[in-house]
């Protein structure tokens, strides 16, 4: 039964439990819980305000009424959860009923719950001509312009997602070797490549810094970090890197929104064009499956079609 015992059916007490062994056990990221954290709440703020007391009580039906609400749910701004979000909902609470399922807690069954039908949306990637555009829009006669000159080169040349970017600390990269390890989404660690280019634009970066602050990528508005500060203060947030994307891909005049996301689909097939293996990406994306990769069979099947045309004989 793990560190946890006696495992309460009231929602609540329930809840702190699976939170804990998020934490203790499953060392998910902050942001993970703070969003299951959210979802199972809101869940359990709805089940008690239509008189359940017990999650002994939840069947089928009640989740049914449930997923109505979702679809249905418009806060004081007008605002709706998209489809997208409430799938969000629905794992949450499949997670949260399969670790009370273990610890032999009378709940309805995971299983039970079917997952809503995922939304499709279009993936949005820049072949090399417009990466090549995007990259070469910042200023490297700024510093600001070097920053983001660097964080755009490391963007397209590791895949990195913007949290793991954002979370690059100076002494977790070799320059020498071009390469270093990051904790992904999952707490999956995994080791990521520098090119020759990034590296350069890299090392110009970090050489032209006057400071000794830890952080990678650091801000330069706002409050500076006090001299015994170790830097973490002035680290760049998830949100600036939206931003600085942002902009130079509206300088680049691209045709389409790109985002730190969109970078690293543009990373994904560019390998898979010039003939990497889907395993060898999935590996180099952090993806736990391949199928989470496979979302990069517009790039595979015109080789397919390429292959057959050349070995098929009738």
């Amino acid at each position: 039964m793990g560190i946890f015992m006696a495992v309460s059916t009231l929602p609540h007490l329930a809840l702190v439990a699976f939170l804990e062994h998020l934490e203790v056990e499953r060392n998910v990221s902050r942001l993970t819980i703070r969003n299951y954290t959210l979802y199972l709440r809101r869940f359990c703020d709805w089940f008690q305000s239509t008189g359940n007391t017990d999650l002994s009580e939840l069947d089928q039906e009640k989740m049914r009424k449930y997923r109505v609400y979702l679809s249905q749910y418009c806060d004081q701004y007008g605002r709706t959860l998209s489809k997208r979000t409430q799938s969000y909902y629905v794992i949450a609470m499949r997670s949260w009923l399969k670790f009370l399922v273990k610890q032999d807690v009378p709940v309805l069954h995971p299983e039970k719950i079917d997952l809503p039908k995922a939304e499709s949306i279009p993936m949005k990637f820049l072949n090399s001509e417009k990466v090549e555009k995007l990259l070469t829009q910042p200023s490297i006669s700024t510093m600001a312009g070097l920053r983001d000159k660097a964080i755009l080169e490391v963007l397209f040349s590791t895949g990195l997602r913007v949290s793991e970017l954002i979370n690059l600390n100076r002494d977790q990269i070799d320059l020498e070797t071009r390469e270093f390890g990051v904790i992904g989404k999952g707490r999956r660690p995994r080791v990521v490549f520098l090119s020759e280019r990034a590296c350069k634009w890299l090392d110009a970066w970090l050489r032209h810094r006057s400071d000794n602050w830890n952080p990678v990528f650091i801000r330069f508005s706002g409050r500076k970090a006090t001299p015994v500060d170790d830097g973490e203060s002035m680290r760049l947030t998830t949100r600036s890197v939206q931003r600085i994307v942002d902009k130079y891909a509206k300088k680049a005049h691209l045709p389409i929104k790109i985002s730190p996301h969109g970078i690293r689909h543009s990373f994904a097939t560019d390998l898979l064009s010039n003939g990497a293996g889907l395993r060898d990406v999935q590996e180099m994306l952090g993806h736990k499956n391949v199928s989470t990769t496979q979302i990069y069979t517009h790039v595979t099947r015109p080789q397919l079609r390429k292959i057959h045309d050349k070995f098929h004989t009738q």
